[in-house]
């Protein structure tokens, strides 16, 4: 699932990271990565930390997922992470956060919802999530949250 998350974040990192004067050129995939990485750690902890549900609600309903609350939090770490790893000051990170996370975030649950659209699914994310493949407890869990066709 990091690849599908990097390859989102570099298909939306334009304003965000490329054109941004905060993040030097030569170090746009570098910020790149770490956003991708901070994402899914975000996600992770979320998950791990008794939030499964209110994460796996932002793959549900018509609603983009950038409206849930969760990016919010989502978002806070990863701004804290480009912080750290570019010297950032608060403003700079929830500059590049508040442009790139939520287009991401609604990009993802796209992608998970389309039937079309075999690069990722909510399988590969309850994995990611887990540690592990998808199926078990979760993958049941997540079978009965979404009506799979």
């Amino acid at each position: 699932m990091l690849n599908q998350l990097i390859n989102l974040v570099k298909e939306n990192a334009g304003d965000a990271i490329v054109n941004n004067p905060s993040i030097p050129n030569e170090r746009n995939n570098e910020a790149i990565q770490t956003a991708a990485r901070s994402l899914l750690n975000s996600l992770q902890g979320q998950a791990k930390g008794g939030n499964l549900n209110a994460v796996l609600d932002m793959f549900k309903g018509n609603d983009n997922a950038s409206s849930n609350p969760m990016v919010n939090i989502i978002s806070s770490g990863v701004a804290g992470d480009l912080m750290k790893k570019f010297g950032l000051d608060n403003a700079a990170a929830a500059n590049i956060v508040n442009q790139l996370i939520p287009a991401v975030m609604d990009k993802l649950k796209n992608k998970t919802n389309d039937p079309n659209d075999s690069s990722i699914n909510l399988d590969q994310i309850i994995g990611a999530l887990s540690g592990k493949k998808g199926g078990g407890l979760l993958g049941s869990l997540a079978g009965m949250l979404f009506k799979r066709k």
